[in-house]
């Protein structure tokens, strides 16, 4: 719910309103619905409205409740200049991208000319050659104010990306920074022998992993974990990377620094009990992630699902898991968080279960 206040209010940032760090849990990503969506449009008309930024990432607003924003946009008592709506599904390495059903169709010839929008950001929003065209029409109708327009981790296509293009490099338009589909970086992570517990065997060109009950015959090594029964991969990670895995119940798969603990059955060992790991989890005590013991539970509705997805953005200090059901991804968890060095994949299991690389 939206409140006034007599305080002018520049920034809307809700995790500001609880310092606490099960507050910022709640409040994360927040959920947003069409129903806060339109509450949300109605506060941009209020009379001398002195909201100028709004960030809506994470959050899958759907066609209904973008339009439903711009209906707030094209008041005259708008006066929003910075709008940011990333939503960060890394389609690029799936074969999902026409199948999930979230699309963008923000027009800016909708916004009324006193809204002085400069700034749009829309990286990953799914927004294709089609909706490159709707965009570049809408800047043409509507020249005066963008200055910024973020397309990176979208698919305009070779004619949508010219278009743009044409824009910025024209002195009628103000465009000054535009940024066009940026690639992520390749991921293809494969397990390191060295690491891997007696009791995990490793297959299929190192990128399964499955729990035996006859030890390996593997070679002492000071990375190997003795105890905890888990394996890291060989590549460390940082900036945009993303992976998928084929795993069978129970399991636990996340991210760690090199650095974590090898030996002996202690929590600096353990994947989501130390500050150096953060995971996702599927035990007989439900489904969750975990980071430094903090668990947060997950619906187990969420998990009815043999594949999942793990998207790192280190630079941007967020580290996301998905589901992977009937050809689209399902946002389970984001972790914010800093962090300091290189991750690695890394998978625990038990009785019977395994884990693929895909």
């Amino acid at each position: 719910m939206l409140q006034a206040s007599k305080k002018d209010l520049e920034v809307l940032d809700l995790k500001s309103y609880n310092t606490s760090e099960e507050g910022r849990r709640r409040l994360a990503d927040c959920k947003v619905t069409e129903e806060w969506v339109e509450h949300l449009a109605f506060g941009l008309t209020f009379p001398f409205s002195p909201l100028r930024h709004l960030d809506l990432s994470n959050n899958d607003l759907k066609d209904s409740g973008v339009e439903l924003l711009c209906k707030g946009l094209s008041s005259q008592c708008c006066r929003l200049k910075t709008l940011r709506y990333m939503f960060k599904i890394p389609c690029h390495f799936t074969n999902r991208w026409t199948t999930h059903q979230t699309s963008c169709k923000l027009q800016l010839n909708s916004v009324h000319r006193k809204c002085s929008l400069d700034s749009l950001r829309l990286s990953g929003c799914l927004v294709t050659e089609k909706g490159c065209g709707f965009l570049a029409t809408s800047i043409k109708a509507n020249p005066s104010h963008l200055k910024e327009l973020d397309l990176s981790y979208n698919h305009p296509g070779g004619v949508g990306e010219k278009k743009l293009s044409e824009l910025k490099d024209d002195p009628k338009y103000n465009l000054s920074q535009l940024n066009v589909f940026l690639p992520p970086d390749a991921c293809e992570p494969s397990l390191n022998s060295s690491t891997a517990h007696k009791n995990l065997l490793l297959s299929e060109g190192n990128r399964k992993v499955t729990w035996v009950e006859e030890e390996q015959p593997y070679p002492d090594h000071t990375e190997r974990f003795d105890c905890c029964q888990q394996v890291l991969c060989k590549q460390g990670l940082k900036g945009r990377c993303y992976f998928e895995l084929e795993v069978s119940e129970p399991f636990c798969v996340g991210l760690t620094y090199r650095n974590i603990g090898r030996k002996g059955d202690v929590d600096d060992c353990k994947l989501g009990h130390n500050d150096k790991s953060w995971c996702l989890i599927c035990s007989d005590d439900g489904f969750f992630v975990q980071h430094n013991k903090e668990k947060v539970c997950v619906s187990s509705q969420c998990l009815r699902s043999s594949r999942v997805g793990v998207y790192l953005d280190s630079e941007d200090k967020i580290l996301s898991f998905y589901r992977i059901s009937s050809g689209s991804l399902v946002h389970l968890h984001t972790f914010k968080s800093t962090f300091t060095d290189v991750l690695y994949p890394a998978v625990a299991l038990h009785t019977h279960s395994s884990a693929l690389f895909c």
